[in-house]
């Protein structure tokens, strides 16, 4: 506590005339007014500003002993009181409000508490100063506990801490310019966590702002309220050592990953309870254990950072450090991920660092400037979604997004960020007319400001969590999203490959008669699907705005509309590249996405419904358990065409490999309703193959046309290869076929 107390004041002469209220509330330096102050040798005076009390006594240290009234000082209320005393005075005020009497210590009795060094490090991106030295903190000095609170608003006159400790008053607790860093700073003695607080401003123009919410809060209120929370800085007694050590040294390009994408607020909900959402702790017994039934290697969570406005789905977040308060405490959070990672199943988190809302609680226009976005709405303001864009040029802007994606991943042990819209962060005209955008310094559209930051935040992750991975929700061909940053890359592990999603579904919702004309869409990803380590999404953006269902989107009548939707994820799990699948796909959801509604589980009681729910459980236990179809998934010698050209039959076929050249599947589809039968398709190593699946098996709702569980190759050459397969294909169905070594056996 000591080094707290020396010096905080230095010996000044008695004014002429005590300062008002007002002179002192827009000095930006109250400690040079209030608090403890030798006018005198020996002499001290304490200053003091406490509204709506009935009186305010100085006492000593013990509490008790009275060393003098504080008296009313005009024309505003000023509280002073003077005594001698021999040296710098240890005290406490002793506060008289309607018959309730508090004894506190002065929050102007302690000195500063940010070393130089910090303010640096607060604006270095490589550093986690951002939030283990800004926000609220909750300290213990010498048993005078209290939460120190700091905040970035350089251009501000006056900054002060408000909540339930003062009754929102910004007079109570003005808080002291440190002008190295543009940092304020007030450590409170004898505020409790669990109390609500925002910060009063007022901006470089001398006007009130709306109170802002602490950029660096670890809690918030339940939306639609939007006070910050005063919480200690995350803590959780982490069991999970064993799943981080194995993460960190996993070969993630190498390793099956099949992600289930979730908005926790609509997975499932509570009807009989209000429709109220699942809590984290309810989700850690009902969704993971259903998550790792359904084989998937990976939960991604729509954005959990708190947000205001539940439409937005989280992607327009205001504390982008507190996990959102609708599912529980960021305690209750963090035993989210526990459980996860006990049930051996990873965690990323869609994460937004290319915009956010203009909610006046928030970020925007935070200290009466364009703090953290441009002044020029060219640049920082996107006209899409009516947000702020970011000034990722500017040092502190670009250490607050960089420590916030190394925040959740290690105080929250995630184990990946999908970070969104990133083509919008690269390109400066993106979604812009010409004149709408302002080059950058070479004449060009690049963004660099936004490179700079996407490649820092890359090596600070990998470099700080190991195992973790970051992904690119990137819609261009912009080159090296997936490479090294030491190689001109922007450091992403994986890139959702987009220009396949919506290849695919353009082609899987054609009625088949006509699809021939489209068998392009088939195989033209396969030019590029090496180019970078890609992950296939089927993700929420596909059954929103009118968009429907996936199984909306298939044709025909309802036999053919699952056939298509089975035969559409068998291709998929059998191509390569990494999995998503966004929730109520595994179960056929037939009505479009809703946030504000459970998924529809009732479906399940239909044997069409509970079959592609089989099949997705299959698909992941044989992608996981099937060397071929994830080793190479980002590799090109782990692919070859075996029939890339049958348009007249919508027949296309390939070839997986893994990294034991004999480990070999093979992948066929049919996307017409007809039966091929004595369908011959080269291989390359002669053997039993065994049908792994045949997503028209009877269990999964097809017809059951099959191979009775496989097929043996036959010593005649065809597609270049020494041997082939006699098939029967079944309608509107996928097959994997896998090389046995071992000779026949059960299917998967």
């Amino acid at each position: 506590m000591d080094q707290h107390r020396r010096g905080s004041q230095s010996a000044s002469p008695r004014p002429a005339e005590p300062p008002s209220v007002a002179e002192i509330v827009n000095s930006g330096d109250p400690f040079s007014v209030l608090g403890p102050h030798e006018i005198s040798p020996g002499q001290w005076e304490i200053r003091a500003i406490v509204p709506d009390v009935d009186a305010v006594t100085v006492l000593d240290r013990d509490g008790q002993t009275v060393l003098a009234p504080m008296e009313r000082m005009p024309p505003d209320g000023l509280l002073v009181a003077s005594f001698h005393a021999s040296e710098r005075p240890d005290y406490r005020l002793r506060i008289e409000r309607h018959s309730i009497v508090e004894i506190r210590h002065d929050p102007y009795s302690f000195g500063t508490f940010l070393s130089h060094d910090d303010l640096v490090r607060i604006g270095d991106p490589t550093s986690d100063a951002v939030y283990t030295k800004l926000g609220a903190h909750f300290l213990d000095l010498g048993g005078i506990q209290g939460f120190l609170f700091t905040v970035w608003a350089p251009n501000a006159r006056r900054v002060s801490v408000v909540g339930d400790f003062n009754s929102w008053d910004g007079r109570c607790h003005l808080m002291r310019r440190r002008h190295e860093g543009g940092i304020w700073e007030l450590f409170i003695p004898d505020i409790a966590p669990e109390q609500r607080y925002k910060f009063e401003i007022i901006g470089l123009h001398g006007n009130l702002l709306a109170l802002k919410a602490d950029p660096i809060a670890f809690a918030a209120e339940h939306p639609p309220e939007t006070a910050s929370i005063l919480k200690s800085a995350p803590s959780f007694d982490w069991q999970d050592s064993e799943w981080m050590k194995s993460r960190a040294g996993e070969n993630h390009r190498k390793a099956p990953m099949s992600i289930y994408e979730c908005h926790l607020g609509s997975w499932s909900r509570v009807p009989e309870e209000g429709n109220r959402y699942l809590t984290y702790r309810e989700l850690a017994v009902r969704l993971i254990p259903y998550v790792k039934d359904l084989g998937f290697t990976h939960i991604e969570l729509l954005p959990i950072t708190e947000y205001p406005f539940d439409g937005s789905w989280g992607y327009q977040p205001i504390s982008v450090y507190a996990p959102t308060s609708r599912f529980g405490t960021p305690e209750d959070f963090a035993a989210f991920v526990e459980a996860a990672h006990a049930a051996g199943i990873g965690v990323i988190l869609d994460w937004v660092p290319a915009h956010f809302p203009n909610d006046p609680h928030g970020l925007s226009y935070f200290d009466g400037t364009h703090l953290y976005e441009h002044a020029d709405p060219r640049l920082g303001f996107h006209q899409d979604w009516g947000t702020y864009i970011y000034n990722f040029e500017r040092r502190e802007v670009m250490s607050f997004l960089v420590a916030n994606a190394r925040f959740w991943l290690e105080r929250y042990h995630l184990d990946g960020l999908r970070v969104d819209a990133v083509a919008s962060m690269l390109y400066l005209d993106y979604s812009r007319k010409a004149g709408e955008w302002i080059p950058n310094r070479y004449g060009g559209n690049e963004n660099l400001g936004a490179i700079d930051f996407i490649r820092k935040m890359n090596e600070v992750a990998y470099a700080t969590s190991p195992g973790a991975i970051t992904i690119a929700e990137e819609s261009t061909a912009w080159p090296g999203v997936s490479q090294p940053t030491y190689t001109g890359g922007l450091g992403f592990g994986f890139k959702w490959n987009m220009g396949w999603m919506h290849d695919t579904l353009r082609y899987i919702s054609k009625d088949p008669v006509f699809r021939q004309y489209h068998h392009h869409d088939l195989t033209f990803g396969l030019l590029y699907a090496f180019s970078e380590n890609f992950i296939l999404p089927l993700s929420h953006d596909e059954v929103v705005h009118g968009k429907g269902s996936l199984l909306g989107k298939m044709p025909g009548d309802q036999w053919q509309r699952f056939a298509n939707l089975r035969a559409y994820f068998g291709f998929m799990w059998g191509h390569p590249g990494k999995k998503l699948l966004f929730m109520g796909g595994e179960i056929a959801q037939e009505r479009e996405w809703n946030h504000d509604e459970s998924l529809d589980w009732h479906l399940l009681d239909s044997s069409y419904h509970k079959g592609v729910q089989s099949l997705v459980r299959d698909l992941n236990h044989a992608y996981q358990s099937i060397p071929a179809l994830h080793e190479r998934d980002c590799e090109a010698r782990g692919f070859e065409w075996l029939v890339s050209d049958d348009r007249d039959n919508s027949v296309i076929a390939w070839l997986r490999r893994g990294d034991d050249e004999t480990s070999v599947a093979i992948v066929v589809s049919n996307f017409t309703p007809v039966v091929r039968e004595a369908y011959r398709i080269g291989v390359p190593l002669p053997g039993f193959y065994r049908e792994a699946v045949n997503t028209d098996a009877g269990q999964y709702g097809g017809s059951n046309v099959g191979n009775l569980g496989g097929v043996v190759a036959e010593d005649v050459p065809s597609h270049g290869r020494p041997c082939s397969l006699t098939l029967t294909i079944p309608p509107l169905a996928t097959l994997i076929l896998v090389l046995d070594h071992e000779g026949s056996g059960p299917n998967i």
